[in-house]
C-alpha cells in the first residue's frame, strides 16, 4: 500500500481512502511522509469529529493538515457497521480508480471495487500468495475482469498519469 500511495502521489494522484487500520493506514501515512505538497483524503465512517479506528487520531489529524477528512455523518455519529459501506460509496464515487491491495473473500475493499466498477471507474487488484485467505478477494476481482497490478506503473499506465 505504501509502495502503490508512494508512487501515486509522486505522479499527482490524490490518495484516497478510508482511515481504516492496515493498508488504508499505510497509503495515508506513506503520502503524508511524502511531504505537504502530496495530497490525501480519507472518508469517515464517523462523524468528522469521531475518530475510528481510535489509534488513527493523530493520523486523522495529520491528514487534516495535509488533506482532507471527508464524512457525510453529522457530528458526534460514531462507528457502526451499516456506516462503513456507505462510506465505501463515496470513496468509489471520488475515485479515478480503485487499487485493491489486500482482500479477503469478505472484505470491504470488495464492496468499494463493485461500486467503483458499477460507477466506470478502473479497478486494480494485486495477486497475492494463492493459499493466503487476505489474496482470495483480489483473486477474485481479477478473474471478474479487475485489471492485475504488481506495480505502480500498471495503474501510472491506465489511468494516463
Amino acid at each position: 500500500a505504501a509502495l502503490f500511495a508512494h508512487a501515486l502521489s509522486n505522479a499527482g494522484a490524490l490518495i484516497l481512502s478510508g482511515l481504516a487500520k492496515g493498508v488504508d493506514s499505510a497509503a495515508h501515512q506513506a503520502t503524508i511522509k511524502l511531504g505537504p505538497r502530496h495530497r490525501t483524503a480519507a472518508v469517515l465512517g464517523t462523524g468528522i469529529d469521531l475518530v475510528y479506528p481510535r489509534q488513527n487520531i493523530l493520523l486523522s489529524q495529520a491528514i487534516s493538515r495535509q488533506g482532507l477528512l471527508v464524512s457525510e455523518l453529522p457530528l458526534g455519529v460514531g462507528p457502526q457497521a451499516r456506516h462503513f459501506p456507505r462510506r465505501n460509496r463515496i470513496i468509489a464515487a471520488l475515485a479515478l480508480g480503485v487499487v485493491v491491495i489486500e482482500a479477503a473473500e469478505r472484505s470491504g475493499s470488495l464492496i468499494t471495487a463493485r461500486l467503483a466498477a458499477d460507477l466506470g471507474r478502473e479497478v486494480f487488484a494485486l495477486p497475492g500468495p494463492i493459499h493466503s485467505a487476505n489474496s482470495a478477494g483480489c483473486h477474485r476481482l481479477i478473474q471478474q475482469g479487475a485489471k492485475l497490478a504488481f506495480k505502480p506503473d500498471d495503474v501510472l499506465e491506465e489511468l494516463h498519469f
